[in-house]
């Protein structure tokens, strides 16, 4: 049956076409849109199949690949946990697949002259199919390189995506190539002292040959978790090694920060979620390492760094990305919280932030769109030249302060119940503090976009002129319209998500 064949074709799919466009979408620039277009929708529906499929029955798919049985062969491990998160990367994907027909050509048209048809049109589209697979199949393999191999893939299709801006996007772009060159080599490196010490690289398979009281207090074993750890560290910008993100996110195209920018952090999270508690065990991480208060300490300053960093830009992106840097310190420090409230914050902000960054960075696309510029001050007026994309910015802005029913209300919820359990007041407090300084930094730009300007003297407003209402393309509304929307649906539901999907990921051993 078809359905049997679904953990495979979500992979399976975007890669062929990758290949596809390569050959055949070199004759228009609305081919390879229309491909990649068609290409999201059907992994998007495998993922909702596969997602129904583990809910309905309770269970995790094990797919082999080639018939190879584990730990032989290469082995899609699919449960509660990554099925959602494979929906979200599908869906996110779909989203800006649909919403890239307009700033694509725009920016990032052919170089050389005399050509009719754009040719970095269709090398943008194989770049996305290739970063697709590579954010799938690291969500869905049990095998800790493979794992390594499609974070490769990820990185470079990311590489390339982000450098096709201009600008300092080059040399932005070579300090994360860089800065993610270590992060991998550090991962692979603690792999590899992981197969030395056991023989194996699958992941249900590791965790039962690391559970030996011989492995469980090995140096070599040491070793390569702070290796992984550091590594996955780099590749998510947990601060202090961020470095690489504001730049390359800012100085991007605005396809390619709409897609990067809500996928690969998040992805990034889910792969320390995974080696945590799929490769090692609650028992090794918090008990036999015990850097649990060392992490969230950590992550309380990232958290605090990025808000703060953020409160200080006037580029509308750079200032999200600075949010994004706070944003990864909300994820680590649920995560080493240690406790199931934390874990749970934790990973249902995967889900929450992934879609409260696209929302806002199609927002900041459409005024570019229109506006020519990413400054605060092309804000001004926006209320009444774009009402709709206001609207979609005010639901994203309110999710992100943490404003109920958006998801971003209840995800702050969990993370503060966590700190309070865990006694980590500090991270509890950084919370807060980043909630206040996203009010002031969210609203401020309500004020520039709605409130008319003042006269320099006297204070008196400006009579309100007549603004011709100039809204981004419908092929940018909408899906920047579906994922606003998104962020009430994922609040209004959060009891079904949490208890239907998260509860079950919970590993042993957190209280």
């Amino acid at each position: 049956m078809i359905q049997e064949q679904f953990p495979v074709l979500i992979l399976v799919i975007p890669l062929l076409t990758s290949f596809f466009i390569s050959i055949f979408g070199r004759g228009s620039e609305r081919t390879p849109f229309l491909m990649i277009v068609g290409a999201m929708a059907a992994s998007f529906a495998c993922a909702v199949g596969v997602l129904l499929r583990v809910t309905a029955n309770n269970e995790v798919i094990h797919y082999y690949v080639g018939n190879w049985p584990a730990p032989y062969g290469i082995e899609l491990v699919i449960d509660h946990l990554n099925a959602m998160v494979l929906c979200v990367v599908t869906g996110v994907g779909l989203l800006v697949a649909i919403y890239s027909l307009r700033p694509v050509p725009a920016e990032v048209p052919e170089r050389t002259p005399g050509r009719k048809v754009a040719g970095r049109v269709p090398n943008f589209y194989v770049l996305f199919s290739l970063l697709m697979t590579g954010l799938l199949g690291i969500t869905a393999t049990g095998d800790a390189f493979n794992m390594y191999v499609l974070l490769e893939i990820t990185a470079l299709s990311g590489y390339a995506l982000l450098a096709l801006g201009s600008g300092r996007a080059y040399f932005a772009t070579f300090k994360y190539l860089v800065m993610g060159t270590i992060g991998a080599c550090l991962y692979l490196l603690g792999i590899g002292y992981v197969y030395i010490k056991t023989g194996s690289l699958n992941m249900a398979d590791l965790k039962h040959l690391l559970a030996a009281p011989a492995l469980m207090d090995s140096t070599t074993i040491e070793i390569a978790f702070i290796m992984i750890v550091v590594g996955l560290s780099v590749k998510m910008a947990l601060f202090p090694m961020h470095g690489w993100l504001p730049n390359s996110y800012t100085h991007a195209p605005t396809a390619s920060s709409c897609l990067i920018a809500p996928l690969v952090t998040k992805v990034s999270v889910y792969m320390m979620i995974r080696v945590l508690f799929s490769v090692f065990s609650a028992a090794y991480v918090f008990s036999a390492i015990g850097w649990g208060r060392a992490m969230v300490w950590i992550a309380t300053a990232a958290i605090l760094f990025g808000s703060i960093s953020a409160l200080g830009q006037t580029d509308l992106k750079k200032t999200l990305t600075y949010i994004i840097v706070s944003e990864v310190g909300y994820m680590v420090g649920g995560i080493w919280l240690g406790n199931a409230s934390g874990l749970t914050g934790a990973t249902y902000h995967i889900l929450a932030d992934a879609m409260m960054t696209v929302c806002l960075f199609m927002v900041v696309g459409a005024i570019i769109h229109k506006t020519g510029n990413s400054s605060r001050e092309a804000m001004r007026g926006i209320f009444r030249k774009m009402p709709i994309t206001s609207v979609a910015f005010l639901i994203g802005a309110f999710a992100m302060i943490g404003i109920p029913p958006t998801c971003g209300f209840f995800t702050k919820r969990f993370l503060i119940v966590g700190a309070f359990e865990a006694g980590q007041w500090g991270y509890a407090a950084a919370l807060l503090f980043s909630s206040l300084v996203n009010a002031v930094i969210f609203f401020r730009l309500i004020e520039i976009g709605y409130f008319p300007e003042f006269e320099d003297e006297g204070h008196e407003p400006r009579h309100r002129q007549v603004v011709a209402m100039d809204e981004a393309p419908l092929s940018m509304l909408v899906p920047m319209l579906i994922a606003a929307a998104s962020l009430i649906v994922i609040g209004v539901y959060t009891n079904e998500i949490v208890t239907g999907l998260i509860s079950r990921t919970i590993p042993a051993g957190l209280l």
